[in-house]
């Protein structure tokens, strides 16, 4: 499941260090108003014994901005998608986004206009093309590495099938980076995250394919990395 929710910004510039670095901490904070277990269990060690985090979200993003040099323009107009494949886990988001009237995002609080279900993507052909709006993170060797860089595409699979396997799916895939983004930095909580944005064609099981549809690519997606449009 995912969704999107619609947000107003009281202030016209973030941050940049609030456009990623709040996330994860509004993400566990909204999961733990409805199940602090589940916020316990994704904090502390992953899902299910693993190191991973099957939530993805997006940082603010705004229309109708003009574009400022060295900042990250708002406007009344933005949204945040937030999703899941795991239905505990999307459900918690869900209703702890119903009762909200704004979100606390690092310096900046953005008033909750409304909170909407995505349409549901049709993946019964095995292929997806997706298209980030916020860079995806790919580490090789402890560094991190870029979509034309040449070790991407082998650790993306990895890390598809390490996704695959958590949630008890088909994990074939192949992957072909169609197209990237600028290399982009950005300051969060435990550091910086190095990235870019990407389209991407991804041929895997439709199960699969929905469930990166709602969780996202790459690393760290509950830091607003890797979601996709």
């Amino acid at each position: 499941m995912r969704f999107r929710v619609d947000v107003a910004a009281n202030v016209p510039i973030i941050p940049w260090r609030d456009v990623h670095g709040p996330a994860r901490g509004v993400v566990y904070d909204l999961i733990k108003g409805q199940d602090p277990a589940v916020a316990d269990e994704l904090h502390d060690a992953g899902w299910q014994s693993s190191s991973l985090r099957p939530v993805g979200v997006s940082p603010p993003l705004f229309s109708g901005t003009r574009p400022r040099s060295g900042a990250y323009s708002t406007s009344p107009d933005g949204v945040i998608s937030m999703g899941s494949p795991v239905p505990r886990i999307a459900a918690c988001l869900l209703a702890a986004l119903a009762g909200q009237s704004e979100l606390h995002w690092g310096s900046v609080t953005l008033s909750v206009k409304g909170v909407q279900l995505d349409g549901v993507a049709d993946h019964t052909g095995g292929v997806a093309v997706f298209d980030t709006v916020s860079p995806v993170l790919m580490k090789h060797e402890d560094l991190y590495i870029l979509p034309e860089d040449r070790n991407f595409q082998e650790r993306l699979i990895h890390n598809i099938r390490h996704k695959a396997d958590l949630l008890g799916l088909p994990n074939e895939v192949d992957v072909e980076v169609l197209d990237s983004g600028p290399r982009r930095r950005f300051d969060v909580a435990k550091g910086f995250r190095i990235g870019a944005t990407a389209r991407i064609k991804v041929a895997a099981a439709p199960q699969l394919l929905d469930a990166l549809h709602e969780w996202g690519l790459g690393l760290s997606t509950v830091e607003g990395f890797g979601w996709i449009r």
